[in-house]
């Protein structure tokens, strides 16, 4: 007897929840293991929000509320999205989940036939082709190289669409890469949608506010507002406040789509948690202070991962222009054989040696569509990440 539906056997666990999950089995056996796996800010949530979550339990705010969420956390999106993005969307256009990769999974469950075709350029983040599989979809991989930016480009995005492309999922900062697009950049990829009115975007901004060197970040939105009627902007809090077990994400796009998602969160888990959303609206509309000093924290992190990285021979890494990640291209360590004779065939080989004898965990850029490379998460200390470079400088050191 089975328990399992056939749906589930085309979907994969989430890499970087395994390759966490590896380091915690490592550290029960009393080794010493830096994760890197996963993309979890280690600031605590700021203050003013915990205690607006405080202030409303003790208010009574611990009923349910409304599916797509209280009206008091969906006007709070909206000015959001108009204070911050120059989007104009009301209340109504907006639907609360427990996290962005809900929102993203109900969006799929609404529009998804058999068949239908999702193109993601890679490297994506490893949850959107198992949630178009999952779903009935078919992922479309379209790999965007190195040379240029980890970026969609006009021409790669033609070659994708096809007559069965029911989405196209844009993600910037980009995890893995931390690749931004232009204004320019987006009004280019706009236009060609324009030419396939067939074609949804999905454009995840949830690292919106992590962003370096001084660029403007860009939604989507406003640079293609022609384009409003067929996109869902995603978002949320877990990143840029340090928020990620509050599990609150939000978005807006066309209200039939936006109401089809409510109906399924009404069916599966009600709504979000009330205090969770009592403290998104703290942290929407509240000082932004701490989003500030976080950014500038995960610049100083990414500079010294990036200098530390290109002093390694056999390694590389562009600098990443936002998120807090880094995509570390491994391509002259492949074919090469660890000090216990082990040839390193692929980027998952290379990312199993760093955690068995290099003791720091990353999750291999297989997971994410687009080899050679792998992933650490920069989102920790610097002493951290120091203490995790020299450890794999001595790890790649040792393969012949």
């Amino acid at each position: 007897m089975s328990y399992i539906s056939s749906r589930l056997s085309v979907v994969r666990p989430s890499a970087s929840m395994a390759a966490s999950q590896a380091a915690k089995a490592l550290r029960a056996k009393g080794v010493d293991v830096i994760d890197l796996g996963l993309g979890e800010p280690d600031f605590p949530t700021p203050a003013h929000i915990i205690e607006a979550a405080y202030a409303a339990a003790k208010a009574g705010q611990t009923l349910y509320t409304a599916a797509a969420g209280s009206p008091e956390v969906r006007e709070a999106v909206a000015g959001k999205f108009r204070r911050e993005n120059g989007l104009d969307y009301t209340a109504d256009d907006i639907v609360v989940a427990n996290g962005a990769k809900q929102i993203i999974f109900n969006a799929l469950m609404a529009t998804l036939e058999p068949g239908d075709e999702a193109i993601l350029p890679a490297p994506y983040f490893v949850s959107y082709p198992e949630m178009v599989k999952l779903l009935g979809g078919t992922p479309v991989t379209v790999e965007c190289r190195e040379s240029g930016g980890f970026r969609l480009t006009p021409e790669l995005l033609e070659k994708a669409i096809g007559p069965r492309t029911k989405w196209l999922f844009l993600n910037m900062p980009g995890n893995p890469s931390g690749a931004v697009y232009s204004a320019d950049d987006l009004k280019a990829l706009g236009a060609v949608l324009a030419r396939h009115p067939q074609v949804l975007i999905l454009s995840d901004e949830i690292y919106e506010h992590i962003i370096f060197d001084n660029r403007e970040f860009v939604s989507f939105g406003k640079a293609c507002p022609d384009l409003k009627d067929r996109s869902l902007i995603v978002n949320g809090v877990a990143k840029a406040y340090a928020m990620t077990g509050w599990r609150v994400g939000y978005a807006a796009g066309p209200a039939p789509l936006v109401k089809a998602m409510s109906i399924i969160q009404s069916q599966s888990v009600t709504s979000v948690c009330s205090i969770a959303q009592a403290a998104t609206v703290a942290a929407l509309n509240g000082p932004q202070d701490e989003v500030a000093r976080f950014r500038d924290a995960f610049e100083a992190r990414r500079n010294l991962v990036v200098d530390g990285i290109r002093r390694i021979n056999g390694l590389t890494l562009p600098p990443p222009e936002g998120a807090f990640y880094a995509y570390i291209g491994c391509a002259s360590l492949i074919g090469r054989r660890t000090p216990k004779g082990v040839m390193l065939e692929d980027d998952t080989a290379v990312a199993t040696y760093l955690l068995n004898e290099g003791r720091v965990a990353s999750v291999p850029g297989t997971a994410y569509g687009l080899s050679p490379y792998f992933r650490i998460s920069t989102a920790t200390s610097e002493e951290v990440l120091a203490e995790a470079i020299a450890r794999i400088n001595a790890a790649v050191a040792q393969v012949e």
